[in-house]
């Protein structure tokens, strides 16, 4: 089976990339415009799994030139989709790049899937867009809604997994907290009451892989993501 995941180099990407390669792979293509992160991870890969054929490739998925050699030469099966602009803040000074990125990467990996002829697309997106209050969240919302256009017109199997915070991963709460803790405070928080749901990366990357074998196409699954936490 050969394998495509966008945003490779990213908190939960790299994680499905290290979960999907235990299953053993024809080839597995990680793709990320980060090109450090994406060599880290490269470097990891091969050293545990010499017998597995993989390719890391630094590009845009919102440039459609970019990623026309990638699925002509690589021709991958399974696609997941994990690159997206995903933190808040930033967002909302930048909404052109949250929609260039959020809309139009997925809008491009997905044409490209389609043409291609990939058995499934699984698109990685979030809590936030349930009733986005965000930019970014209305981005992921907008994903969505194209995905299962997409799979209404297409052979290939389109899936959405949605969950929230995660443990440890790039620009989320628990690193930064955890910084502020360590310079002594204050911990800024959104609201006395606020409360968020957390699961570790591994746990998200699990259930997403779980969720793709589950997929009979067009489905949003949520993840369960246990008891909220203040």
């Amino acid at each position: 089976t050969r394998v495509l995941v966008t945003g490779a180099a990213g908190s939960v990407g790299s994680e499905l990339v290290k979960q999907i390669v235990a299953s053993e792979p024809e080839l597995i293509i990680g793709v990320d415009h980060s090109e450090n992160p994406l060599l880290m991870l490269d470097k990891t890969i091969r050293a545990e799994h010499p017998n597995i054929r993989v390719v890391t490739i630094v590009a845009d998925v919102a440039d459609p030139t970019q990623l026309d050699p990638i699925f002509s030469q690589y021709q991958p099966a399974f696609v997941f989709h994990a690159a997206a602009f995903k933190h808040v803040t930033f967002m909302e000074e930048s909404p052109g790049q949250a929609l260039r990125n959020n809309v139009g990467g997925t809008v491009n990996v997905a044409r490209h899937a389609m043409a291609h002829g990939v058995q499934q697309f699984i698109l990685v997106s979030t809590d936030k867009a349930v009733k986005p209050t965000s930019v970014m969240g209305a981005t992921k919302r907008i994903a969505e809604l194209l995905v299962r256009l997409f799979n209404d017109a297409s052979s290939t199997r389109f899936t959405i997994v949605r969950f929230g915070n995660v443990l440890g991963s790039n620009a989320s709460v628990v690193p930064i907290f955890k910084e502020q803790i360590e310079r002594g405070g204050p911990l800024t928080v959104t609201d006395p009451e606020a409360t968020r749901y957390f699961m570790s990366i591994p746990e998200a990357a699990g259930l997403i892989l779980q969720a793709t074998a589950m997929s009979a196409g067009g489905d949003i699954f949520q993840l369960d993501m246990g008891e909220p936490v203040k």
